[in-house]
């Protein structure tokens, strides 16, 4: 059974996507969680991951780092990964590659933080372009699959790359049509996400900088971690 590397599920969204992924589509692992550990993070991760980074899946003697990798290795197994259909499959890789690359101003802004309640200070030129996007993508999925997930009515990697914007927009209260605030709806009841939402709440550390983060958003209105 592999193990996957992660870190503190209040704040890293990297982690959340294979997390997700195969907790939802029931492929069996290990979960390893290692916590931020300010300065020395790089040092620690380095340990099992090439790049000093989270996620990292160990599967035997092979090590596959970055969420976009292990998901193309976990699909070489579970073809289920993806839509089996060819044109979903295609528009689906497209969407969580441009997931993955893009959506800067939504990634800096907003940055991922279960436990808080946020209002932003304001919604950048950026932000809202962001935000227009992910309608627009949102929206092509549906139509041209049917839904109710994003690449048809099967849950996907396509779902799990975005489903850390779930998290955000619970968070920021960010403005969406009503067909994207729905679809959030769908990923937040999926008991693998409250399983994650639930862990983010208890855990007990908390790492400077992603604090500071949610400090520079906007006005923290609401705290509801279970723990100081």
């Amino acid at each position: 059974m592999p193990d996957l590397f992660i870190a503190n599920k209040n704040y890293s969204s990297w982690s959340l996507r294979p997390w997700v992924l195969m907790r939802e589509l029931q492929i069996a692992f290990n979960e390893r969680l290692q916590p931020f550990q300010g300065e020395a993070t790089a040092e620690v991760f380095r340990r099992f991951s090439p790049s000093a980074k989270v996620p990292c899946l160990v599967d035997g003697e092979t090590v596959v780092w970055d969420s976009l990798a292990i998901t193309e290795y976990l699909a070489e197994q579970y073809p289920q990964v993806w839509p089996l259909d060819t044109t979903a499959r295609a528009w689906a890789r497209s969407a969580s590659a441009e997931m993955h690359s893009g959506f800067a101003s939504l990634r800096s802004l907003c940055a991922m933080n279960c436990g808080l309640r946020i209002r932003l200070s304001a919604v950048t030129p950026g932000l809202r372009a962001d935000l227009d996007r992910l309608d627009q993508l949102w929206t092509e999925g549906f139509s041209r699959f049917g839904g109710p997930y994003l690449a048809g009515d099967c849950f996907t990697a396509v779902d799990a790359f975005f489903a850390p914007v779930a998290f955000r927009v619970q968070t920021y209260g960010l403005v969406l049509s009503a067909n994207s605030l729905a679809y959030v709806s769908t990923l937040l009841a999926l008991p693998p996400m409250q399983e994650w939402y639930e862990a983010a709440l208890e855990e007990s550390w908390r790492d400077d900088s992603h604090e500071q983060e949610a400090r520079q958003a906007g006005e923290i209105v609401d705290d509801v971690r279970t723990r100081p």
